[in-house]
């Protein structure tokens, strides 16, 4: 690489979603979670695939990189350790208050190791540490495209952050991001969803999404109380009561929840139990209880910015229901997430924030994209690329897909380049008609293998959106939940929630052209301009990255085709 060329590598590595994304010259060359390509889920190794892929693109060597630029922050952990003392004199956390001070203080030291293995990983890079949450609030700022916007992030834990609340400008000058308030940790919205997700048998860090799905069946009312006094709204944010969430510490040995959480809610569900309305009831307060925090926490963001345009970042950004209660309350103009509001995302924001930093405004390439990850152009199959499968070229992709989506096949797409996050946005998707009855179950019970209670996501045409529901802007990153027309309960039931809500992707041609050929094509067959979209896997495992997981996934699941590039692959 030339001396005067500029080449930051930003991380997401060692903890959960390892990820990388590289800005070369001011410009986002691409961004993939290693998972896509190791085919371990929320894969926390070093992401040394995602990284050869990200420098082959480029056309760079590792020694090209100028800087690494980590999500993490070492020291700011060690702020939690002296605030230890204020937790001893309190009977509900003295037990908690050393040990919590003591795995803070690991956390930092662990963390610095990985700096110093960054620096021996890439001798010529400086490695620049970047505040958590100021990596968050970057990147929901740079993707939305916004001008000036309030940013709310909301997550388990940056280093002791768990709530920000930043205010993002552009102007002639660059960008400015200052974050203008903060509540830390055990102030943590995302630690009490992930505790109550293992307590209901679910997998903390993966699975809140299903807690999220099951809360639309149970009633909310007799835990509300709980709730009440265990996430206490306050005028500056919220507070946790210790006597029911127990005081974090980074250490498995010490559990979450409380016997007296317990006691007033029910026993831990072990995973292979049945699912019962206690656990339905429990879900459903939980998420009652955040969706009202995280209106509490837009509305303080609305009055400290003055901003009318809010972008929200953080774990529980995924939350989409509490998205569209933000959207439906008219707080803000207008509201955007990320495609990748997690920590894998934090990767672009820790290579933004050094940029930034650098050169006083943002990298180019990161509006409003979300295909950021490998393709694979030119792709030749076999006629039969695996035993008991067939393949051919297509000359018409959308329109064979659009019929055979009609007549009810369900086809998995593998084109262009893959998604960022864990949306799939039609380049690593599982398409179906929402008009083919029993088809939430089929999808379920033998393509996902996963609960019945699960919805599927609509993906419409943007110029339709309006028809069928009722958010009132555009969602691109599927990341808003809408409450839906009389027109989408009567025509398309199949992706209505029971809590009458949509997680919706409005699409426009131009962000992806084959989906909208497919979407077009099936407007013209069946008059309902919606499909069904999940994404191109299966429980348990990441969202299929290479053609060969595609091809795997056809292999291992009831999915009737493949579409892989304009190949269409289906099973003798």
């Amino acid at each position: 690489m030339t001396a005067n060329r500029s080449a930051v590598l930003g991380l997401c590595s060692y903890t959960h979603d390892s990820a990388a994304a590289l800005v070369v010259d001011g410009r986002l060359v691409g961004f993939v979670e290693e998972e896509r390509l190791s085919g371990v889920k929320h894969d926390k190794r070093f992401p040394t695939l995602a990284v050869e892929w990200l420098l082959e693109e480029a056309g760079l060597a590792r020694a090209d990189v100028d800087t690494v630029a980590y999500n993490f922050t070492p020291q700011l952990y060690l702020r939690a350790v002296p605030a230890a003392l204020a937790h001893a004199v309190r009977l509900a956390t003295s037990a908690r208050a050393l040990p919590r001070a003591r795995s803070f203080a690991k956390v930092a030291a662990n963390t610095r190791g990985r700096l110093a293995r960054l620096s021996g990983a890439f001798p010529n890079a400086s490695v620049q540490p970047v505040l958590h949450h100021r990596a968050h609030g970057l990147y929901a700022f740079a993707a939305s495209g916004y001008e000036d916007a309030a940013v709310l992030v909301v997550d388990s834990l940056g280093e002791v952050q768990a709530t920000t609340i930043g205010h993002a400008r552009r102007n002639a000058n660059g960008c400015s991001y200052r974050i203008v308030h903060a509540q830390d940790d055990p102030a943590s919205l995302g630690y009490v969803y992930g505790a109550v997700t293992e307590h209901l048998g679910w997998q903390r860090g993966d699975e809140e999404g299903t807690v999220m799905a099951l809360a639309a069946l149970g009633d909310p009312g007799r835990l509300r109380p709980l709730f009440a006094k265990a996430v206490r709204l306050t005028t500056d944010g919220f507070a946790l009561d210790h006597r029911l969430i127990g005081l974090r510490v980074m250490d498995s040995r010490f559990p979450r929840l409380t016997a007296a959480f317990t006691a007033f809610t029910c026993p831990p569900r072990r995973p292979d139990e049945a699912v019962e309305a206690v656990h339905a009831d429990l879900a459903a307060a939980l998420q009652e209880r955040t969706e009202q925090v995280m209106l509490h926490l837009a509305r303080i963001a609305r009055e400290r910015t003055g901003a009318r345009l809010l972008c929200v970042g953080g774990g529980v950004a995924m939350n989409c229901v509490s998205i569209g209660k933000i959207i439906a309350s008219g707080l803000f103009d207008e509201v955007a997430v990320p495609p990748a509001p997690g920590d894998s995302g934090t990767a672009i924001g820790a290579a933004t924030a050094v940029h930034l930093g650098r050169h006083g405004n943002l990298p180019a390439g990161l509006a409003r994209s979300c295909y950021l990850g490998p393709a694979f152009p030119g792709l030749e199959l076999s006629s039969e690329p695996r035993p008991g499968m067939t393949a051919r070229r297509l000359l018409d992709p959308a329109g064979h897909v659009a019929g055979e989506l009609a007549r009810g096949t369900i086809v998995g797409v593998f084109q262009g380049s893959g998604e960022a996050g864990p949306r799939a946005l039609g380049n690593r998707s599982i398409l179906a008609s929402p008009l083919r009855d029993g088809v939430v179950e089929r999808l379920n019970s033998t393509v996902k293998f996963r609960e019945p209670f699960r919805p599927f996501a609509p993906v419409v045409l943007a110029d339709r959106a309006d028809d069928y529901f009722t958010l009132g802007q555009e969602a691109p990153f599927m990341s808003m939940a809408s409450p839906v027309t009389d027109l989408a309960r009567e025509r398309i039931p199949a992706v209505v929630h029971a809590n009458g809500t949509a997680r919706v992707q409005t699409l426009a041609p131009r962000d992806n052209p084959l989906l909208a050929g497919i979407l077009a094509a099936f407007v013209e067959i069946t008059g309902v301009p919606v499909l069904i979209n999940t994404s191109l896997n299966v429980k348990g495992k990441p969202m299929c990255g290479t053609p060969e997981m595609a091809l795997d996934c056809l292999a291992e699941s009831g999915l009737d085709a493949l579409l892989v590039g304009d190949w269409w692959v289906t099973k003798v």
